[in-house]
C-alpha cells in the first residue's frame, strides 16, 4: 500500500502521517524532510538560492523516487499536489489523503512554526491569514481530487480510527 497525505501547511501532514503509518505498518516519509536530507540544505535555503520554481522540479522528482517504494506512507508538503502532473501521479500510485482544515485554524496553529516555512516568514497576522485564504483557494481544486477527504481539526482516537477505515476502503476499491 501507498499513501500520499496532502493538505496545507499547518494541518498536521507529519503529526498525523507518521501516527496512520504505524497504524497501516507502513513506513512513513516526509516529503520536505527527504528533500532536505538529499540536497543536504532546507527548503528555505533551496528557495533563496534556486526560487520556488527550482524547489518543485525537485519535489517532482523526490516524489517519484519515494513512489518507487513499497508499503510507505509520503507526507507531501502543502503545494506538491499543485504542480505537474504531480496530482495525477500520486493517485495512480496509491490512495490520497487531503487532510482539510479551515483557514482561521490553519492560521493559528502557524503562527508558532513562520521561521520554520518561507512562504510566510516574513508575514503579520492579518497578512497571513489573507495569504492562507487566498493559498487554499488557489490550492482546493488540487486538494479535492484526493480519494479521501478528511477533517483534521480536533483528531480523537474514535476519529483517527475513521480516518484508518477510509484509507483502507479507498486501497480495497482501487484494486
Amino acid at each position: 500500500m501507498k499513501v500520499f497525505l496532502i493538505g496545507y501547511m499547518g494541518v498536521g501532514k507529519t503529526t498525523v502521517g507518521k501516527r496512520l503509518a504505524k497504524a497501516l505498518d507502513l513506513a512513513f516519509v516526509d516529503l520536505d524532510a527527504y528533500i532536505e536530507a538529499a540536497e543536504r540544505r532546507s527548503i528555505s535555503e533551496i528557495f533563496e538560492a534556486e526560487g520556488e520554481s527550482s524547489f518543485r522540479g525537485i519535489e517532482r522528482r523526490s516524489l517519484h523516487e519515494l513512489a518507487q517504494m513499497e508499503q510507505v506512507l509520503v507526507s507531501c508538503g502543502g503545494g506538491t499536489p499543485c504542480y505537474y502532473d504531480n496530482m495525477r501521479f500520486m493517485r495512480q500510485q496509491g490512495v490520497t489523503v487531503y487532510l482539510q482544515m479551515d483557514a482561521s485554524s490553519i492560521v493559528y496553529r502557524l503562527t508558532h512554526a513562520k521561521e520554520k516555512r518561507p512562504l510566510i516568514a516574513n508575514k503579520g497576522p492579518e497578512a497571513l491569514l489573507a495569504f492562507v485564504k487566498q493559498h487554499l483557494s488557489e490550492r482546493q481544486e488540487y486538494y479535492e481530487e484526493a480519494e479521501v477527504r478528511f477533517n483534521a481539526l480536533g483528531l480523537s482516537a474514535a476519529k483517527f480510527e475513521d480516518l484508518k477505515m477510509a484509507v483502507i476502503a479507498a486501497q480495497a476499491q482501487s484494486r
